[in-house]
């Protein structure tokens, strides 16, 4: 009676804690988000502190501006140069002369080939301003120099940015300094940002030029301990990682200090980061403010340049703006010697098996035409490399499973005499040379590798509106079908926790007949418990990509396979 009551106490305070969890935390979270998005799209926009490094209160601070307006016509408020690659749209701010307007040519917002492009940066004045903008600042702040504001207007030497076509802008402050700013666009993310000025005073000028990238708002994250999503730097080779969430709550400014390395906001797949002179030691920072809405700020400022009387000085930055494509990454590792910028990748903990595994699925990716079918080749690789592992745990699960029997009449045997019946069982363990933990240490192995594929299905962009086959349209969604509307015959759309599609369904599956094939827990109790990790996972599973809810049932299978013919090779009867 007592195992019962245990058993339904369980299956009552499982299911509490799911829909619990759900009502009482995820929807309230939901509605809050809802309404705090209303409260800041009705805003004014205050000014903001001082957003250049080092520089006297209110410079490079935009001036109040109405509130969220339609992103069309705050661009046709300024002028603009034109952005135009194969990999990006978007323009220059000839206010400012800053890179405001970004929007990723080969990356859509849904995987219908109409929607729009994914927006990367945003001017000032749209719904979640974001953007990036170089300068010069005056080493000594009481020189009086006039430079260059988040106000001043440039001069365009031509309407359009190219691969084949830099443009300059100029600036005259008046007082004898020239300021140049060329931008330069490789033909996919990268910027190279020449600063020059002429020094036409009479007197050596000495100024720092700096970078600094800005982020209005606290973007949507996936909230998870597997994806860090935010401001991250490397500094002197050691990757520095920052949530939004602490910078909020701590609300301090964090000063670095590093000779070559980066310093960026990275989004799960998209990444926007300043690299300075790699050759230099640059001051970084990384800083939240609060204003109309919360303010992020990642920037640097490079050692002083001092311009002699009637001479020029010029200085080079660089800006990614775009996709975290691993092999283009890499790429500006090698050509440009940038110090582990594919660390904008989130590799996590094992990355020794995480970057790999992902070349890995690459290859096969392109090789084969499908990301899916990529997966399930390359679980089958794995499968086979751990053969052996995985033979000797489900030898140890046929033998404890052969055993079953004998088991069972121990127990009847000695009834409640619960140390008569383990001393009992560790006397047939011994007889028969079985170990009932033999089977753990090759869990205990494969748990890595697991926990590395799924990080690469989980963070790179490979899979991102990858398609498979059937229902199954974008690999890193989840299955759009659900149960609760009989997959789609009865016109309704339930609410997200309801959403438990067919993958899902077919992993539950396959997880409760791999643990069928398994020996049963002694304690009646504990097995009941166990038979409902099925459901649970089937439950949990619905939410996460279904590329990985179609590599975890493939696993299933091959387990089941492997385990099904081992167990007829030791003469017991697969169940």
């Amino acid at each position: 009676m007592t195992d019962q009551k245990n058993l339904v106490l369980t299956i009552v305070i499982s299911i509490a804690i799911l829909f619990g969890f759900h009502y009482f935390y995820e929807r309230p979270r939901q509605l809050a988000a809802q309404a705090e998005a209303q409260r800041q799209q009705a805003l004014v926009a205050e000014q903001a502190p001082s957003t250049v490094p080092g520089a006297t209160p209110g410079i490079g601070a935009d001036a109040a501006v109405p509130a969220v307006r339609d992103r069309a016509a705050v661009l046709a408020e300024t002028g603009r140069v034109a952005i135009s690659t194969p990999s990006l749209h978007g323009s220059i701010n000839l206010r400012g002369g800053r890179v405001d307007d970004l929007t990723l040519a080969k990356y859509k917002t849904t995987p219908d080939k109409n929607s729009p492009e994914v927006v990367l940066l945003a001017p000032v004045g749209t719904e979640h301003p974001y953007y990036a903008e170089f300068g010069w600042v005056a080493a000594n702040a009481g020189d009086g120099v006039a430079l260059p504001k988040a106000d001043t207007v440039w001069t365009a030497s031509a309407n359009t940015l190219t691969p084949d076509s830099p443009v300059t802008l100029s600036w005259d402050n008046g007082a004898g300094l020239v300021f140049e700013r060329t931008f330069a666009i490789d033909a996919n993310y990268m910027f190279t940002v020449t600063q020059r000025v002429r020094n036409e005073t009479g007197a050596p000028v000495a100024l720092n030029p700096y970078g600094f990238v800005q982020r209005r708002g606290t973007p949507k994250v996936e909230g998870t301990y597997v994806l860090h999503e935010g401001p991250l730097a490397i500094v002197d080779g050691t990757l520095k990682e920052y949530k939004y969430g602490d910078l909020k709550e701590d609300g301090k400014t964090i000063n670095l200090s590093s000779t070559g390395g980066w310093i960026g906001i990275t989004d799960k797949y998209w990444l926007v980061g300043l690299i300075p002179d790699q050759a230099q030691t640059t001051d970084m920072r990384v800083l939240h403010q609060k204003a109309a809405t919360d303010i992020y700020q990642i920037d640097y400022k490079a050692p002083a340049v001092t311009v002699a009387a009637g001479a020029a000085a010029e200085t080079t930055h660089r800006l990614f703006a775009g996709a975290k494509i691993v092999g283009l990454l890499n790429e500006y590792n090698d050509k440009l010697g940038i110090d582990s910028l594919d660390y904008a990748v989130d590799w996590g903990w094992f990355y020794f098996l995480t970057k790999p595994f992902f070349h890995g699925l690459d290859w096969l990716g392109v090789t084969i035409g499908n990301f899916g079918i990529a997966i399930l080749v390359f679980t089958v690789f794995l499968r086979l490399a751990f053969f052996p592992i995985a033979n000797k745990q489900y030898e140890a699960f046929a033998k404890m499973k052969k055993l079953q029997p004998k088991m069972e009449e121990l127990k009847k045997k000695h009834g409640d005499n619960r140390e008569a019946l383990s001393m009992e069982m560790m006397k047939l363990y011994k007889e028969e040379k079985a170990n009932p933990l033999a089977g753990c240490l090759p869990i205990l192995l494969q748990i890595p590798v697991f926990f590395a594929l799924y990080k690469v299905l989980y963070v790179t962009i490979e899979m991102r509106h990858a398609p498979f086959y059937g229902w199954i349209h974008d690999l890193s969604a989840p299955d759009p079908t659900t149960l609760f509307n009989l997959f789609g015959l009865i016109p309704w759309d339930p609410p997200s926790f309801l959403h438990i599609g067919i993958w899902p369904l077919l992993m539950g599956v396959t997880m409760w007949l791999q643990q069928k094939m398994n020996p049963s827990n002694p304690d009646p109790v504990q097995q009941k418990v166990f038979m409902l990790l099925p459901f649970i996972f089937t439950y949990m599973m619905a939410a996460f990509p279904a590329g990985l809810v179609i590599y975890w049932t493939w696993s299933n299978l091959l387990s089941i396979a492997q385990q099904w013919f081992i167990m007829r090779r030791m003469g017991v009867k697969p169940t």
